[in-house]
């Protein structure tokens, strides 16, 4: 990418870093976000093609969220901007979780935490502004509005499982290929495959293990973040289902794992996080902006505790390097087989069940997060209840209705919530 070229995307790659720290709740506002930010004001993509590229992320491993992302600049300005997008994106989360977990041994972090209480119902009206618009576009017969339904239900049932979105994805696709629909000819050439891509993940993941397990056979000095490159490299490489799934995988790997007799019985010198450590970053990663597969920045300095600073920050910084590329890789390997395969009959006309799956899966995980809500109210005081309440309805009609910027409705939240924290002694999860 020449500098003029460069130059040409900084606006871009501006709204990128805007939707970093934006970004509160997990992948299914990530996506309300984009559609709000990339969609509508942007004009970078069509909704279709959002619809289309969060789809696609959810049958790969690795960061949905990052990967779409990924596949939103890679449109716009090849892989040299995808690159530099993966960067913005990850870099504000990398940043704050690194902080927190310096942090963590020197500050009482209880208060700080419960004054993001409100980001919750903020990032649930995110969701739903984005639902109401994609259901417009995607829901227009009667057997998109039937798997819209069944997918919403289901994935309330089933959230937690890593396959669920995976599995309603192609069984919508299964569907709808059914139909007469007839294939636009537009004339496109087959898109080429980078094979360079996927020689360059599978070569890192080699590298990788081998070196990590030659470190510490023979007890290198710097072991440990030669250690942490490849656990995080390894999660990255192998998750499926998102955040939910890759902190117990981590619990076990940094927290389980260590306390193991074959462990024990072995003496070897291993990454350890304690599990109060552990639970605290795994909570703290909910309420900051971004990708949930930041807590990797956390996790790395929380390993490297009886180093010095400086060690630590370049395990934070290396840690969630390797865990977010993988994704990177990955994404823009498949994406242009996934490209190709569209000129199908099979594949596009799967596209129509997989859009409203789509929207299904917005309404099934909105409903999910009102439901762990409403578990707590008898916890809640009213003052909170009614904060609550105001903060979602306000937040979706904000966004959907009045088209304001998310930075200045998360802003605003967050500003409430340290208020109300500061006035209110009754004010609690």
């Amino acid at each position: 990418m020449t500098y003029l070229k460069l130059l040409r995307h900084i606006p871009f790659l501006i709204a990128v870093l805007k939707h970093s720290l934006t970004a509160f709740g997990g992948p299914q506002v990530h996506l309300g976000l984009m559609q709000h930010r990339f969609v509508e004001k942007r004009k970078d993509i069509t909704s279709e093609e959002l619809m289309e590229y969060n789809a696609f992320c959810q049958l790969l491993p690795g960061a949905s969220s990052t990967q779409t992302i990924i596949l939103v600049a890679y449109k716009r300005g090849g892989m040299a901007l995808a690159f530099l997008t993966l960067l913005v994106w990850i870099l504000p989360a990398t940043f704050l979780m690194m902080l927190v977990a310096i942090a963590y041994n020197y500050f009482d972090m209880r208060s700080g935490l419960q004054s993001f209480i409100l980001i919750q119902p903020m990032a649930i009206g995110f969701i739903v502004s984005a639902t109401i618009i994609l259901y417009k576009k995607a829901i227009n017969n009667l057997i998109t509005k039937i798997i819209f339904i069944l997918t919403a239900v289901f994935v309330f049932i089933a959230f937690k499982s890593p396959w669920a979105i995976p599995f309603v994805i192609i069984l919508a696709g299964i569907v709808t290929n059914f139909s007469q629909k007839r294939i636009p000819n537009d004339g496109a050439a087959p898109k080429t495959v980078n094979w360079g891509t996927l020689f360059i993940f599978i070569f890192l993941f080699l590298a990788a293990g081998i070196l990590s397990e030659e470190a510490t056979r023979k007890n290198w000095e710097q072991h440990k973040v030669i250690n942490l490159f490849e656990n995080n490299y390894r999660f990255g490489s192998f998750v499926f289902g998102g955040g939910d799934v890759l902190i117990p995988m981590m619990y076990e790997q940094y927290v389980a794992r260590p306390n193991s007799e074959r462990v024990k019985k072995n003496k070897r010198d291993v990454l350890k996080i304690s599990k109060d450590a552990f639970l605290m970053g795994a909570g703290m990663v909910r309420a900051m902006p971004g990708p949930v597969f930041s807590v990797a920045s956390y996790t790395s300095v929380m390993a490297l505790k009886e180093k010095t600073m400086p060690i630590q920050i370049m395990g934070a910084l290396m840690g969630s390097f390797a865990i977010f590329l993988p994704s990177f890789f990955i994404v823009l390997f498949f994406f242009p087989i996934w490209q190709n395969l569209k000129k199908y009959a099979i594949f596009h006309r799967s596209l129509e069940g997989i859009y409203a799956a789509v929207v299904g899966i917005m309404l099934g995980a909105t409903l999910q997060l009102l439901g762990g809500i409403s578990i707590k109210i008898e916890y809640y005081s009213s003052l909170t209840l009614i904060t609550y309440i105001f903060v979602f309805m306000a937040s979706t009609y904000l966004i959907y209705k009045q088209k304001i910027a998310a930075q200045w409705v998360v802003l605003s939240t967050i500003a409430l919530g340290f208020l109300l924290t500061f006035l209110n002694t009754n004010w609690s999860f």
